[in-house]
């Protein structure tokens, strides 16, 4: 039989018949199992798409992570840079040292630095960043020293208009942003914007560098001084480093060599 339908093809009239009737039972199931297969292809897809997500948003928060870094790198690679051009620009010898610890005490305005003895830190020492003078170690250790700052009550500092040349003395007062200048008589020529700097008096602190801007000049014709405030030049509540000064006397100095011109006087 099979034999003569493949010879002759007897059947195929037969198969003809038989498949419209199964193409609609065969269109049926094919729709019924269509939606299956649409959306085992949707829940691959949005798994999928939801694990690329996830991964997106870990690498996100990486990348943030990573920049928040670079922002804070940046902002101390400004700063050490503004310490070292303070530093090129002094004749001393210096050192940068980082803040490790601040006193909690809000009525004294102390710091703690990462060098100590071994780095040859002295007691008297001052302390400078990239505007001007901070203040001056007051302890050492061996690892560690503690600083006070020109605004703690106990520090003082000898300075002078920088326009006039006017001595004086800015007194820390405790406050974070605030010095006094006392016994300044009250037809002296200073007035609110005029910068003190130090007047090297004392030999503790180098001459010349910034130390403060007068914020407040007030005569009072019943008192024999004026009141006079100033606001320190140096971020004294928002760096993490520091420069350290070692200052060498003029008579300490080296005397300079036949036919060599000095520096000061510009005379061989």
């Amino acid at each position: 039989m099979m034999t003569m339908d493949h010879r002759w093809h007897y059947l195929d009239s037969l198969r003809g018949a038989m498949s419209l009737v199964i193409y609609p039972l065969q269109s049926l199931v094919d729709l019924s199992t269509s939606p299956l297969r649409m959306a085992g292809h949707y829940l691959q897809s949005r798994s999928a798409l939801q694990k690329e997500v996830e991964e997106l948003r870990t690498r996100q928060t990486l990348l943030k992570a990573q920049l928040q870094r670079l922002i804070a790198l940046e902002a101390e690679n400004r700063r050490l840079r503004s310490l070292l051009r303070t530093s090129r620009e002094t004749v001393e010898e210096t050192t940068v040292a980082e803040i490790v610890a601040v006193d909690l005490d809000p009525f004294s305005r102390r710091i703690v630095i990462d060098k100590g003895s071994r780095d040859r830190v002295f007691p008297g020492q001052p302390l400078l960043d990239a505007n001007g003078i901070m203040g001056q170690v007051i302890h050492v250790e061996p690892f560690s020293s503690t600083a006070m700052l020109l605004t703690d009550p106990g520090h003082a500092v000898p300075v002078q208009v920088n326009r006039t040349g006017l001595r004086a003395v800015a007194m820390g007062t405790g406050a974070s942003n605030r010095l006094d200048v006392p016994f300044i008589p009250n037809n002296a020529d200073i007035r609110e914007g005029d910068v003190l700097i130090s007047s090297g008096l004392g030999g503790r602190f180098p001459a010349g560098h910034p130390v403060a801007t007068v914020t407040l000049v007030k005569s009072d014709p019943s008192r024999p001084y004026a009141v006079v405030e100033a606001a320190p030049v140096a971020h004294l509540d928002r760096i993490r480093e520091v420069l350290l000064v070692w200052t060498t006397p003029k008579r300490n100095r080296p005397l300079p060599l036949s036919g060599e011109t000095t520096e000061e006087s510009g005379e061989r």
